[in-house]
């Protein structure tokens, strides 16, 4: 009996052992290689979005920031609150206690933290008021500075109104619309004749042409700056619109080359049919290639709009001394100089320099990121 008893119990010890093993033995780790391919492009599609999420989030962080503090008042800015809050108050109007209190979270020997009225702050005791009692003083022990005010969601609008009224947002608007309209309908223009005889006709040098072309993209304007400051102020553009205007019927090089890429994707078979039926190269592109470049040509105007719209350098350098002529990023900037301190004024007129340009982009994007696509006129 005893050595039965005996051997049971070595059997049940080494069982045990082995079974503490096998539970403290790690489970085999699979690598990404070893998963399978649904599992993979899972993982793939969801690291892609999370990286476009963070990317996104971080660019939209400054204007959320803007649009936030555009909302807030002088003394909200100062509560350091995130939200447009303000601090609680309570008007007494009757009583030894009458005038207006800040309300305080105060916490009471019963564990209850009513909001109080301050009244007699002290140093290591003070006295509060209950807005519904105000005749009955609560002495309370501690430092009132260690207290939570109370805050209430308060946005204000006011500021879009003060800057729209200062800034002289109409005169702005007027200003920078004209500049970029004449701007992008000379660039559309001369951009488009170009890239058409780059894209269909032959001649020599072509290539040199295309290439030279294209370096000066990588060209710095400011290379350039004080040469055509000199030819304008001979011909005595300083201080009107032209110096920002002319320069773009003269074709830009990022645009012709967007263009000319585009319509090399279109089949030369409707050049030909046209040409058949008696068009001429100017017919053609009117009916044909244009027609067909809709959305590439959108994408060239919308390009130059919101370059024209945000150019701040050289609106400043030819206009410094005509304020009636002055775009709105010139505009925003001596407004920025005249109310440094009144940031949520400040922050106001720039959503308000902003609201147009996302208006236009919003309206128009699906046009817009098309015509950025070169696949062509057929699919």
């Amino acid at each position: 009996m005893t050595a039965t008893t005996t051997a049971t119990g070595v059997d049940r010890k080494g069982t045990g052992n082995r079974l503490g093993r096998m539970a403290l033995a790690k489970e085999p780790q699979k690598s990404f290689r070893d998963l399978d391919g649904p599992t993979k492009r899972f993982i793939g599609k969801a690291g892609v979005t999370l990286f476009a999420t963070i990317i996104m989030v971080g660019f939209l962080l400054p204007l959320v920031f803007m649009g936030v503090t555009s909302l807030k008042t002088e003394d909200q800015l100062a509560n350091q609150q995130i939200l447009p809050k303000t601090v609680d108050t309570v008007t007494i109007t009757e009583g030894e206690f009458a005038g207006d209190y800040d309300l305080l979270s105060v916490p009471l020997p019963d564990g209850s933290t009513p909001a109080l009225a301050l009244v007699k702050p002290g140093r290591e005791e003070s006295t509060f008021v209950d807005p519904a009692a105000p005749e009955v003083p609560i002495e309370w022990v501690g430092r009132w500075r260690t207290l939570e005010p109370g805050y209430t969601l308060d946005p204000t609008f006011e500021n879009f109104g003060r800057a729209y009224d200062r800034l002289n947002f109409l005169q702005l608007l007027r200003n920078t619309g004209v500049i970029a309209g004449l701007g992008m309908a000379g660039t559309v223009i001369s951009s488009t004749l170009v890239a058409y005889g780059l894209s269909r006709f032959r001649m020599r040098f072509k290539g040199l042409i295309i290439a030279s072309l294209v370096a000066t993209i990588i060209l710095p304007r400011f290379v350039t700056l004080v040469p055509t400051y000199a030819v304008f102020s001979r011909l005595g553009w300083v201080g009107t619109w032209w110096p920002l205007i002319v320069p773009h019927f003269f074709a830009n090089a990022y645009n012709v080359f967007l263009l000319r890429q585009f319509f090399l994707t279109i089949p030369r078979d409707l050049d030909e049919a046209a040409e058949i039926d008696g068009a001429g190269p100017l017919k053609t592109l009117i009916t044909v290639i244009l027609p067909q470049a809709k959305g590439a040509i959108l994408a060239v105007a919308l390009f130059h709009f919101f370059f024209a719209w945000n150019d701040f350098l050289e609106p400043l350098i030819y206009l410094s001394g005509r304020r009636d002529l002055q775009p709105i990023s010139v505009g925003l900037y001596e407004f920025l100089g005249l109310y440094d301190t009144a940031i949520p004024l400040v922050q106001a007129g720039a959503i308000l320099s902003m609201s147009v340009p996302i208006l236009v982009f919003l309206s128009l994007q699906k046009i817009f990121l098309g015509g950025i696509d070169l696949s062509g006129s057929l699919k």
